[in-house]
């Protein structure tokens, strides 16, 4: 996941302060992700001696999920809108299909924050570590999306309408 996000950053970062600032925030969100997938116990057998994350790295790791969504659906969606509408440019059917195709990976995401931001310490995380992997792909699907709607972006912005 970092090394796509380091090639996207060379790629298209400072084309543009929004996909500057989404990839900061993806950035932040794989960091939390890798900080818990230290913990995962990858190939091993769970036993007592198995350290798994405590309830507050979950709620963090939780929370980032929710603000990364939140962030993409509510604040960069429209950071784009209103670029867009400052040049005259309006969204293209494939960037519409690709938000779409965006849009389908906020629901396992949320189901994994749903389950996950209010555990106990005495919880056993028995899925502990499939879940986590699970969230990963999801993760890694929704990057490649971003990834491909942040190059028709950077194409919209760079060339104005009617040009």
């Amino acid at each position: 996941m970092l090394n796509k996000l380091k090639q996207t950053q060379a790629q298209f970062g400072g084309s543009s302060d929004v996909i500057d600032h989404w990839l900061e925030t993806r950035q932040n969100l794989i960091v939390e992700y890798w900080k818990l997938a230290a913990f995962e116990p990858s190939q091993h057998k769970k036993t007592a001696l198995t350290k798994l994350p405590s309830p507050a790295e979950l709620q963090n790791f939780c929370q980032h999920v929710v603000d990364y969504i939140s962030e993409g659906h509510f604040k960069i969606y429209d950071m784009v809108m209103q670029k867009w509408q400052s040049t005259g440019f309006s969204p293209t059917e494939d960037i519409d299909q690709t938000y779409a195709k965006i849009v389908t990976t906020t629901e396992p995401l949320l189901n994994y924050t749903d389950k996950y931001a209010e555990v106990d310490a005495e919880d056993e995380l028995e899925d502990f570590e499939f879940d986590l992997s699970q969230i990963g792909e999801v993760l890694e699907d929704r990057f490649e999306l971003e990834d491909q709607l942040i190059q028709m972006i950077a194409e919209s912005l760079e060339i104005p309408p009617g040009a």
